[in-house]
């Protein structure tokens, strides 16, 4: 989304977001965005009206020509919000739900959003296995951010010696992304390999009761705004999700030269066949070790798997061709 915003202007869009707020809208009000708080549709009657009505607020106020919703929770807000004014059309980015969800999914979209847009082939086939008309695909892509400070620097505010072996997961402390499993496989990581946990969430006082015993080697860095530092800092990062679309975790890591461990799930299988990762079974704490260790320990796989990496998001997943596939897309929406 940020990054549609940032940069839509060269396209001529004009753009406004309505959402619950974070460091990436905060940046965009910085740069001249317009900006509407609408707090999070929690799963209540209430709380999806309420988001409806701040979005109906911010659409009078915008007056956009089209409206572009995230996720099946704000395709339905949207369409409520739009239901008492000017016809505008919806379009509907789908990133991914659980495998149980689907069918629901399909089923709110279908009645909520004139095209969906699925951020990967892998997710657009179970959408229309679910009974959806085969969705758009437009692959995610990564608008890059250099870092604002050095390796040498991040880890010495962490306090992390230059050849001490990092891993770094970027996913909120939910039950999707499976820290558990994690902490499982980095019990088998050898030698003094730490594990930097960046993100918050409601899993957190359990994760930090279970990770005791694993002492300094793991480390709760909350929610961040500094990604491409700890980025450039790492030697290597990991997502153990249950399910995912297109995480943008992924290719953030593939385009700071950063191999990935990752869960064959969603897209995410589609993403590493082109080099620059490991892929392992989601609820395998065994098999995550292995490539940990794998990656984290054999300087020469791992700088031939971060090329790899680069070389296929560079060539598959650039922001001019994302730009380019959008700006068709929602001039021509009806």
């Amino acid at each position: 989304m940020a990054g549609l915003v940032a940069r839509g202007e060269e396209y001529g869009w004009v753009s406004a977001v309505a959402s619950g707020g974070g460091f990436r809208a905060d940046a965009l009000a910085a740069d001249g965005t317009p900006t509407f708080a609408v707090p999070l549709a929690r799963r209540s009657k209430a709380g999806v009206l309420k988001a409806a009505w701040a979005t109906r607020r911010a659409i009078t106020r915008f007056r956009p020509d089209v409206v572009l919703a995230h996720n099946v929770g704000a395709s339905l807000v949207a369409r409520l919000a739009l239901v008492a004014g000017r016809r505008r059309p919806l379009l509907t980015v789908f990133h991914g739900v659980a495998e149980d969800d689907y069918a629901a999914a399909a089923r709110i979209l279908r009645r909520t959003s004139g095209r969906v847009v699925a951020v990967s082939p892998a997710t657009a086939d179970r959408l229309a296995a679910a009974g959806l008309d085969r969705p758009v695909v437009i692959r995610n892509a990564v608008f890059a951010r250099p870092p604002v400070f050095g390796r040498a620097e991040v880890r010495a505010s962490l306090g992390v010696p230059e050849g001490t072996p990092v891993a770094l997961c970027l996913a909120r402390l939910e039950p999707q992304k499976r820290h558990d499993v994690l902490l499982d496989a980095w019990a088998a990581v050898g030698g003094d390999a730490v594990l930097w946990l960046a993100g918050d969430g409601s899993l957190r006082a359990e994760l930090e009761r279970r990770s005791e015993a694993l002492g300094r080697r793991v480390e709760f860095l909350g929610t961040r705004t500094d990604v491409p530092d700890l980025l450039a800092a790492a030697d290597v990062t990991v997502l153990t999700s249950d399910w995912e679309g297109l995480p943008l975790a992924v290719l953030e890591s593939m385009a700071a030269g950063r191999p990935v461990v990752a869960t064959g799930v969603g897209g995410i299988g589609e993403v590493l066949a082109g080099g620059g990762g490991l892929v392992v079974p989601p609820g395998d704490p065994a098999a995550t070790a292995e490539a940990l260790n794998t990656l984290l320990f054999d300087r020469t796989t791992r700088e031939t798997v971060a090329a790899e990496g680069i070389r296929a998001v560079e060539r598959d997943y650039d922001p001019h061709t994302l730009m380019k596939s959008y700006d068709e897309l929602l001039r021509g929406a009806r």
